[in-house]
């Protein structure tokens, strides 16, 4: 999310987070209306979407992308930020997406953030490899960045 805020800002793109577009009320609500709200900004001609995608949207935002920023991280980087992250908007209460927040009780469900981020970091890396390399989506263009280090030099090298 941090990445694709800062490149919609320096590059003048519409900026749209995941996680907003599919949580739309209490309760962790799904949106009922992803798709076609997916449809229509990516029928814009100047986007950035801070995910692979929800799987109901995952194909379209391909489909209509021109370049994938693939934040190809370890875990061991991964996981201190989604901790860290998890606990700032544990403690502080922080309104999320559709009105909700993260609480202590939803650190042990499987779908909270910490724990869903450790069992799908594999598969994640997996299905976007096999995306990169899908006849489907040839035209991209991506950029596989590994370490933050990598990233701020692109990011950095992009902005000049």
């Amino acid at each position: 999310s941090t990445l694709a805020r800062m490149l919609g800002g320096q590059l003048g793109l519409d900026y749209h987070e995941m996680d907003a577009l599919y949580y739309d009320g209490p309760g962790w609500a799904v949106n009922g209306r992803l798709v076609q709200e997916v449809s229509r900004l990516t029928a814009r001609p100047r986007w950035i979407v801070d995910s692979i995608g929800a799987s109901e949207v995952r194909d379209l935002l391909w489909e209509r992308a021109d370049t994938v920023i693939w934040l190809d991280y370890p875990r061991r980087v991964v996981m201190p930020r989604v901790l860290r992250r998890s606990l700032r908007r544990t403690v502080t209460r922080e309104s999320l997406f559709g009105g909700n927040r993260e609480d202590w009780r939803g650190w042990l469900s499987r779908e909270h953030p910490v724990w869903w981020s450790w069992s799908q970091h594999t598969a994640r890396h997996r299905e976007i490899g096999l995306r990169t390399r899908d006849p489907r989506f040839a035209p991209l263009h991506t950029v596989r960045l590994r370490h933050p280090d990598e990233t701020t030099a692109w990011a950095d090298a992009l902005g000049r």
